[in-house]
């Protein structure tokens, strides 16, 4: 018998299977992947029994896109009508049109030129400047279509402290009085509506006679990685002049404008920004003061970056200079505001694509080797986090903090976090320092970057995995690490897997029979190289479950065991089925459910 009450077999088969699947697992993500599998599947049947057109249905759904349209644009307008902000210190938001040049010039010469659009706003300002620029720190509700958030610069996170807070907070890490510069201006890629891309900002520091004193260069590579550098007027630099070939008109005009002494500056380089450069070298700065003369000019921007590989050869000169007059955004006409919002909205969304198509024709046509990405030093920022380092973080964190507690030495370790801008710097303290306080031993554990977290967690063994992540893969810092045995090696043995949870016995044996060492992150140096690596090295020791398992399962609520169960698990099974990507396997996870879905509607 082919049919079951009229229904193939195959078909009632696959709808048993999906029946199980969402009675197991299913979600308010599988009922909407139902839902919508239903209405595409059954919907004209239900729009011609209820005698609904096509034709109605689209007039519905226009009216109702409208009407929201309608709603979104009139709240957009009415936030913008603001009463202009108060501001009686130096500075004012500008508009700087502009214009950026690379030409490098070792060891294949390559040139370009783009447009790029600068916004500067005094830092301390707060407001929205004629509906074209906005920093609404005290959520006034006033938008501009160019907006600074202060989350997005310096430290991650601490939006809440403003501009002026986080420098005064930078410089007060780089053991700076920010007293010395009480006025500060901001020149950056500002986001137009909600997107930028912002490799480089300029922070102009001025000391209390409004003359330029010192800056800040905060520096972003395509890998969400950030450096700051401080830079004060008292270092001498070599400007490299770019071949005549080079030369635009704005560089003359640069020059008859601005007539400013430049601030210059040599450091050496520290941190990975092109995949054509190694970290190697160093850096020269000259850069010109784009409020002279006392904070009260309107430009230009003038700024040129050269960079000397580690033989003191000339290798890359960089250039951003205005193009034009800056331009005050409280002094434009309604026309004026539509014609320069025509004509550079979308600058800032073809800056990435700018990047890429430079680095191909480096790549293809110069053939110039590309230097793979190291892991970021002690002075970098490393990158966000993704959701399963989020998730592993709070756990590692009070891992560590149960650690110290019990180490049998008198140890304060300042924790510092990676990747999550909510996440605290911390000071943990063991049982027995906090008896005797004058025998506390310092250490500060820095994680370098997020993927120390999900690292961490394939380790059986502390010590190897803190050993390793330390000397071998560059992931975290420790200032004194003769005091890591103190913390990491352990008397007895992991704990057996015991728990009153069946759910809880199985992910963790699944955890205990896919647990295996990650692979070192050893890449090549240049494209030139192969990998050191000849053979894959198989971990042939019997695991119990680590540490961290015993812990998670001894100390921690149902909520946490669920999330430190479910993310480690995604992790190991991410290695075998879905190259070791956790997207790739919610990727497939949502092909097996629309599969699935399909099945229930046969």
């Amino acid at each position: 018998m082919d049919v079951i009450l009229g229904i193939p077999v195959y078909a009632v088969v696959l709808r048993a299977t999906a029946l199980c699947y969402y009675f197991a697992f299913g979600s308010l993500g599988d009922a909407a992947i139902l839902a919508v599998w239903f209405l595409w599947t059954r919907g004209p049947s239900i729009l011609q029994s209820s005698k609904i057109t096509y034709s109605g249905a689209s007039l519905g759904g226009i009216a109702i896109a409208t009407v929201a349209f309608a709603y979104f644009a009139f709240v957009r307008r009415r936030s913008r009508i603001k009463e202009p902000s108060i501001w009686n210190s130096p500075g004012r938001p500008l508009l700087f049109p502009c214009r950026t040049t690379h030409t490098r010039l070792f060891p294949k010469k390559h040139s370009f030129s783009y447009s790029y659009l600068q916004v500067g706003i005094p830092v301390g300002w707060t407001g929205a400047a004629g509906g074209m620029i906005s920093n609404d720190e005290h959520n006034t509700g006033g938008k501009g279509w160019y907006s600074i958030d202060a989350t997005d610069y310096l430290e991650r996170g601490n939006g809440h402290l403003g501009l002026r807070g986080k420098l005064d907070a930078y410089l007060q890490s780089q053991g700076v009085d920010a007293s010395r510069y009480p006025h500060a201006y901001l020149v950056t890629a500002a986001k137009f509506l909600g997107y930028h891309f912002n490799p480089v900002s300029f922070w102009y520091l001025y000391s209390a006679e409004k003359s330029l004193a010192a800056m800040v260069l905060e520096v972003n590579n395509t890998f969400d990685e950030r450096r700051m550098y401080f830079l004060t007027t008292d270092g001498m630099a070599q400007s490299i002049e770019p071949p005549e070939n080079d030369s635009v008109e704005g560089l003359t005009q640069v020059s008859q404008l601005n007539i400013s002494k430049p601030l210059r500056r040599t450091w050496q380089k520290d941190f990975h920004v092109s995949p054509f450069n190694s970290r190697k070298g160093g850096y020269s700065l000259a850069a010109h003061d784009p409020l002279t003369p006392s904070m009260e000019g309107r430009g230009p921007i003038n700024n040129t970056i050269n960079l000397m590989s580690s033989k003191n050869h000339p290798k890359l000169v960089a250039r951003i200079f205005s193009e034009g007059g800056a331009i005050d955004p409280t002094e434009m006409t309604f026309f004026q505001k539509f014609k320069f919002l025509a004509s550079w909205w979308w600058v800032g969304f073809v800056t990435f694509p700018r990047i890429v198509k430079e680095a191909g024709a480096l790549f293809f046509k110069r053939q110039l080797h590309v230097w793979y990405r190291p892991e970021p030093l002690k002075t970098s920022i490393g990158r966000h986090a993704d959701k399963t380092e989020c998730q592993l973080e709070p756990l590692f964190r009070r891992y560590l903090k149960h650690l110290v507690d019990q180490s049998p030495e008198p140890v304060a370790v300042q924790y510092v976090p990676c990747g999550i801008a909510e996440a605290r710097v911390e000071t943990m303290i063991s049982a027995i320092a906090r008896e005797n306080l004058t025998l506390i031993k310092n250490m500060e554990f820095k994680v370098l970057t997020p993927a120390f977290y999900s690292r961490f967690v394939y380790y059986a063994h502390d010590f190897e995995a803190i050993f390793c992540e330390l000397n071998e893969n560059n992931t975290i810092w420790v200032s004194n690490p003769e005091l890591l045995p103190k913390l990491v090696i352990k008397k007895q043995p992991p704990p057996l897997l015991q728990t009153a949870s069946r759910l809880d016995y199985s992910y963790f044996t699944a955890i205990k029979k896919l647990r295996q060492r990650p692979e070192r992150i050893e890449r090549p140096l240049t494209s030139s190289q192969s990998d050191t690596t000849t053979h894959t090295r198989q971990d042939i020791r019997g695991f119990r479950l680590s540490s961290m398992d015993g812990y998670v399962l001894s100390h921690e609520d149902s909520q946490s065991r669920r999330v430190y169960r479910g993310s480690v698990l995604k992790l190991f099974i991410a290695d075998r089925i879905a190259l070791g990507n956790v997207d790739v396997l919610h990727l497939e996870h949502w092909i097996l459910r629309l599969l699935i879905a399909w099945a229930a509607m046969l």
